[in-house]
């Protein structure tokens, strides 16, 4: 398996259960319909931390558009690997929320709700405000770049699989913490290719795919991750 194959199946692994919790808990008729926001974030932080096992040997299992670029601006990754490793993750994003529409194919004609059916798929803010909403997914790819850099820098010694682990747990803690304003995107692939899905499958009464929102969860994680990797040169 190449980085870029790596790439592209961890963040397939990592949508099919992230959009799958979102999923299960938005759609109606299923046995997990209303199970609440700590269910998805608790899914999501598995999520990223399952993908990031079965991939993570072979790519580092970057799975995020911001943490690559971040990593690159902090002297960790080779600059000239970045385009082809978001690529990657892109298409692993949309592949994944294909299989998703799949899975769940018959609740998405019983879901009235066009935004629910949406946020299997993407982000959308809480309250509609687009400065405070950039300002959000920069503070939330902040803390999640940053906290990985410092968990990899010297003199932190994990046992083999632990800090995998933690990364897990960090989703989880970003989802609980920060996440109620936007959804917690932190991902500009996590963002844009199920939303790129939602767009181009026939998923009964969708509504549009939010395309105006677009910009902000791809713009804030990508400010967020490079203001991490500035700031941890700084401090350490």
């Amino acid at each position: 398996m190449t980085p870029f194959v790596a790439e592209l199946v961890g963040t397939m692994i990592m949508i099919i259960f992230g959009g799958g919790v979102v999923a299960g808990v938005n759609l109606k008729k299923t046995l997990s319909h209303q199970s609440g926001w700590i269910v998805i974030a608790f899914g999501w932080g598995f999520a990223v931390m399952l993908a990031a096992y079965a991939v993570g040997n072979v790519s580092g299992a970057h799975l995020n558009p911001a943490l690559t670029i971040g990593l690159a601006a902090a002297g960790r990754f080779a600059w000239g690997m970045v385009p082809s490793y978001i690529l990657a993750q892109v298409i692993g994003a949309f592949l994944g929320a294909v299989i998703v529409w799949l899975h769940y194919y018959p609740h998405w004609k019983g879901t009235e709700d066009q935004i629910a059916k949406l946020r299997v798929f993407s982000t959308m803010p809480a309250v509609p405000n687009n400065f405070f909403n950039l300002i959000s997914e920069v503070v939330g790819t902040f803390c999640l770049v940053f906290i990985i850099l410092a968990l990899g820098g010297e003199g932190m010694k994990f046992a083999d699989g632990l800090q995998t682990l933690i990364v897990g747990f960090l989703i989880v803690a970003i989802g609980l913490s920060l996440g109620g304003t936007t959804g917690y995107a932190i991902n500009p692939a996590r963002d844009f290719g199920p939303r790129l899905a939602h767009f181009i499958l026939p998923i009964p009464g969708k509504g549009n795919s939010g395309w105006g929102y677009s910009w902000i969860p791809i713009v804030g994680p990508v400010m967020g991750g490079i203001l991490a990797a500035w700031a941890y040169i700084i401090i350490f």
